[in-house]
């Protein structure tokens, strides 16, 4: 009877009969024998008769001292098998492997040789016949009614010769080692991959502007943006250097992340993988690293809102944690920087230009890319519906006035919108890697089914369904992956943007006027803070220049606060005191509170053998020569009553929302407001 191998791998593919046909025998051990034609692939996975003469060479000084008459007839059964109807296969007899065996061992031994995995005698079937077997050499035998007889091989991927990487470098493709993707692409053909390269280069272009110009922003007045919104300027940073390398990839082609052709080393254009290509690895450490680190910061971004929104932190207090933040959002890309550089999964994209990671390692993809980001999404997003929700309920809950309540609302659609514009490029870059994930078995099928004969490997057999990949997927993919930096401009962009931008570039900005310009300028953050406080918690607005002692019993006082403002009659006795919420953004009664601090001030260092106190400590002399407002130091002739020597005055305790009460004894003693 004829016996048929059964391979041990699941089977997916099998041989493609107008491709798998018989050729002659070419190998020299194997000439003289009773038949004359082979198929390839062999039993032993050679893919042409020339890998096969390569791998039985060390066995011809074995064939030629004859230890064993049945050497050479099992050595060709393997390596050359016989070739008769398409879809049989036959295989040589345990007993005339065992025969060679025991009769050569020591001899092989003698030479340093192995007897094979993929030659051992158990694996071929019990039986006592000699190799061909007559029926073997009937090949024109209807074997239709052999069916149960018969097997569809499973070859799988072979790797082309055109393919092959040296063992030393580590490549691995479609599961088969020393082996490296074509280049610069399987899957889109030259037109294809211009589109694709250029348009990549110019959202790279406006990616890099828009995080740049975030950035110069930010540089321009390091303070303006301080916790909770300060991680905002880095995660712009990170995407700036992200843009940056598409856009050298867009310059550099596929000089970084394809192989030239080399006769020592690579026959035909392939993709980079590891970590012996230095510009490749570089591009790879920065785009991987930064794309982390990028999508850490927006956690950490919707952390500090959750600490100002639900615990009612200060800027000062969420500062304090600002080590930390950068500990994690720097340290735990670097860690799986370092992991993948080690595990040595680098891998070059032709389309693109660049070096990243999943690009043909679905597992690397899985565990590198999707899971951490799925993973901050996850955080990010649970942590931003909370702070909205607390939000809403400050809203809701706190008596505000009704300007307040407008700007509020304001805030918490600033917040919401960019957190949007971050949330959706974002989640369709994960959707893009699923997709990816999910069909490149299709996508690889069918490349092997258009070029198996190409390069001569086997092809697949009853393809279902063929299926390449959508190229407005890979647009969208790119597309998104720049994108998703650029709501870090919609944040910094306002009027302020656009007079500190001026001011820079007229050259206006003078060294002594930007203490006291960037309290008008940081007037949203500290709205945001001033929401957050308790009702009736006083709470007392730094000013810009000056050195405050006093401390709030709430933990967002500082920056935010109102100044009690007095208002006088023509006499200049003090009528009522009340707290402005809506003077935080007002840019007059900021001037008039500063005016009124300084006046008091001037007070004060006239009179220093006085033992009067204030829990705010001094503050400046008004007549200070650096003063960006000097109008505001002329102090004679500003009230419309006189007033009396303040030397004269009683000491006075000065506090936090001064009532009329205190309004009344301050008017007792001669004493302005």
């Amino acid at each position: 009877s004829i016996i048929l191998w059964d391979p041990t791998r699941k089977a997916t593919t099998t041989m493609i009969e107008d491709f798998f046909s018989c050729e002659p025998i070419r190998l020299r051990m194997c000439q003289d024998l009773p038949y004359n034609t082979t198929f390839m692939p062999n039993l032993l996975n050679h893919y042409d008769q020339q890998t096969a003469a390569l791998a039985m060479e060390p066995f011809h000084p074995i064939v030629n001292l004859v230890c064993s008459a049945d050497l050479r007839m099992f050595l060709c059964a393997l390596y050359a098998p016989v070739c008769t109807v398409y879809g049989q296969v036959s295989l040589p007899c345990r007993s005339l492997c065992q025969q060679a065996k025991d009769e050569c061992h020591k001899l092989m031994e003698v030479f340093g040789l192995d007897w094979l995995d993929d030659m051992e005698c158990n694996r071929f079937p019990d039986c006592d016949e000699p190799y061909p077997r007559p029926e073997d050499l009937l090949t024109g035998t209807d074997t239709t009614d052999q069916s149960s007889m018969t097997v569809q091989r499973d070859y799988g991927f072979w790797c082309p010769r055109e393919l092959k990487i040296d063992p030393d470098l580590g490549y691995t493709f479609m599961g088969k080692k020393d082996c490296s993707a074509p280049c610069p692409s399987m899957f889109f053909s030259k037109q294809e991959l211009n589109f694709i390269r250029y348009f990549i280069g110019v959202v790279s272009i406006v990616c890099l502007s828009a995080t740049l110009f975030t950035f110069l922003t930010f540089l321009i007045d390091v303070t303006r943006f301080r916790y909770p919104e300060r991680p905002i300027i880095f995660y712009a940073v990170c995407y700036v250097m992200v843009s940056l390398v598409f856009f050298l990839g867009f310059l550099l082609e596929d000089r970084v992340a394809c192989n030239a052709v080399s006769p020592s080393q690579f026959r035909a254009p392939t993709i980079t993988q590891g970590s012996h290509n230095k510009v490749c690895t570089l591009f790879f450490m920065v785009l991987y690293f930064f794309t982390m680190a990028g999508s850490v910061w927006w956690v950490i971004l919707t952390i500090t809102w959750f600490l100002a929104a639900v615990p009612k932190w200060g800027s000062e207090a969420i500062e304090k944690k600002a080590l930390l933040f950068h500990a994690v959002a720097w340290g735990v890309p670097g860690a799986l920087t370092v992991t993948l550089l080690a595990l040595n999964k680098i891998e070059g994209d032709g389309i693109s230009g660049v070096c990243f990671i999943g690009l043909y390692d679905i597992d690397a993809l899985r565990w590198f890319v999707l899971a951490p980001l799925c993973l901050n999404v996850a955080v990010g997003v649970t942590l931003l519906l909370v702070g909205i929700v607390a939000l809403n309920r400050v809203r809701m809950e706190i008596p505000l006035e009704k300007e307040n309540q407008t700007k509020l609302v304001k805030f918490m659609i600033r917040m919401a919108v960019f957190s949007v514009l971050y949330l959706v490029p974002l989640l369709t870059v994960i959707g893009c890697y699923l997709y990816e994930h999910t069909y490149r078995n299709n996508w690889e099928t069918t490349w092997m089914e258009e070029n198996c004969k190409r390069y001569h490997i086997p092809c697949p057999y009853k393809v279902e369904q063929t299926r390449r990949p959508a190229m407005v997927v890979f647009l969208v993919k790119y597309l998104m992956m720049l994108v998703v930096g650029v709501p870090s401009v919609f944040w910094v962009g306002s009027k302020k943007t656009c007079f500190e931008w001026a001011s820079f570039l007229q050259g206006r900005r003078r060294k002594d006027g930007v203490n006291e310009s960037r309290q008008v300028l940081q007037e949203q953050p500290d709205f945001a803070q001033s929401l957050l406080r308790e009702p009736n918690t006083p709470i007392v607005r730094k000013s810009r220049g000056t050195s405050t002692q006093g401390t709030s019993t709430h933990a967002s006082s500082t920056h935010l606060a109102d100044l009690d403002e007095p208002v006088t009659t023509h006499h200049g006795n003090p009528t009522s005191t009340r707290s402005k919420a809506s003077s935080v953004h007002s840019k007059g009664s900021y001037h008039g509170s500063l005016r009124r601090i300084r006046d008091d001030r001037s007070d004060t260092v006239a009179c220093r053998g006085t033992e009067q106190r204030s829990f705010h400590g001094s503050m400046p002399r008004l007549d200070h020569p650096l003063s960006a407002h000097s109008s505001l130091h002329q102090i004679d002739g500003s009230r419309h009553g006189s007033q009396r020597n303040i030397c004269e005055a009683p000491s006075t305790l000065i506090t936090h929302g001064t009532t009329g009460g205190e309004s009344q004894a301050s008017e007792k003693d001669g004493t302005s407001a």
